[in-house]
């Protein structure tokens, strides 16, 4: 049976509180401004109760989404790849000081994350950012309804699924004629070796970073990465042109550096020279990102190769995003229209014509 009693409210004014206690259930507390409001709030809930179908939901009224981002940072972000957790950690914490995230979990709506999809467009900022976002509060919910014991949460997210910006088409930005070449002369030894074992393993620059020798098996060919992007570990084969590089690296290191990093450069070093070999060779537009798109279209035109093998060896989860990195080249897609297979290549030009220029490096079927 409710029970109700009048209490001193903000600023002065007289509240009601209605309280439900029953043997086995947890107390419930609700305060009105009247007593008929007290008292219609209680007949709903026991009625609810009666028929088993009350669903408690204070956990998720009195947690605001900050309080659950923070939780979030400090129970789940731990256990994604490390190389992640900076950029998320940033994400996150601005996530907190947003207006949205001064209101309870279960209040708010699509119309909410609407109105902060527009506050995001009008400071500028682009298609992707905005889906990051939004990326971290679902995942918000959903951990708060599988994990924290607040499965009457709604996602309003998808809610606001015709406020999203379109996300821009994928790069597609891949090496031109005689580019390759410019770019491991303008490298020089060391950082040309890093060019090639990208275009060779379509590795991502924190992977290439972070390998080291004792992940490296050259008679059985693979890399061991045992943390990606995407969390999972994976091994990437090694093609003859790779296995070259690794060998042609090696030669040249000292013993205590053949116990370490491969390439001996970090992230930031590698987009450092990248910048350097970009200003010295004056071509436009080519990120370090890009070597990876190059290195998955060739896989697909050099070799014969299905999508699911490919996937493997660039990393991709599902074969949309690895369509995403794979831009096929006009010409290769009519010559196979002519029946040339897959691995065909047509012969160079003699030199001073317009052709497809190759480096060593990138000839041959990719093993």
């Amino acid at each position: 049976m409710a029970t109700f009693r009048k209490r001193p409210g903000p600023q002065g004014r007289t509240v009601w509180q209605a309280q439900i206690i029953r043997i086995g259930e947890r107390p419930k507390y609700a305060t009105f401004d009247t007593k008929l409001a007290a008292q219609e709030w209680a007949r709903q809930v026991e009625n609810l109760m009666d028929r088993r179908e009350w669903v408690d939901r204070t956990e998720g009224d009195r947690t605001l989404l900050s309080m659950a981002l923070e939780r979030y940072e400090r129970e789940i972000l731990p256990g994604k790849a490390a190389s992640a957790q900076v950029a998320e950690r940033n994400r996150l914490r601005a996530l907190s000081g947003r207006r949205i995230a001064r209101v309870a979990l279960t209040k708010i709506g699509g119309a909410d994350v609407a109105e902060f999809l527009r506050e995001r467009q009008n400071e500028g900022v682009s298609a992707n950012t905005i889906r990051l976002d939004l990326a971290s509060i679902s995942h918000v919910y959903t951990v708060a309804r599988t994990a924290w014991g607040m499965p009457y949460l709604t996602n309003p997210v998808p809610l606001a699924k015709t406020a999203r910006p379109r996300l821009p088409a994928g790069r597609d930005r891949r090496l031109q004629d005689g580019e390759e070449p410019r770019l491991i002369a303008a490298a020089g030894r060391g950082f040309g070796a890093i060019i090639r074992f990208a275009l060779a393993t379509a590795m991502r620059r924190s992977e290439i970073a972070g390998l080291t020798w004792d992940r490296v098996d050259l008679k059985q060919r693979a890399a061991h990465l045992p943390t990606t992007k995407n969390g999972t570990a994976r091994s990437v084969p090694l093609s003859r042109d790779a296995i070259a590089v690794l060998k042609s690296v090696k030669g040249q290191q000292d013993d205590d550096e053949k116990e370490g990093s491969v390439f001996g450069l970090s992230e930031n070093a590698i987009s450092m020279a990248w910048k350097r070999v970009i200003r010295a060779t004056r071509i436009e537009g080519l990120t370090f990102h890009d070597l990876r798109h190059e290195a998955i279209s060739r896989l697909f035109e050099r070799t014969d190769l299905d999508a699911m093998e490919i996937a493997r060896i660039s990393g991709h989860r599902t074969l949309s995003m690895l369509s995403r990195y794979t831009h096929l080249r006009a010409h290769h897609l009519a010559e196979r229209m002519d029946g040339a297979p897959r691995g065909h290549r047509r012969k160079r030009r003699p030199a001073g014509s317009r052709g497809v220029a190759t480096t060593k490096a990138a000839h041959g079927r990719q093993n």
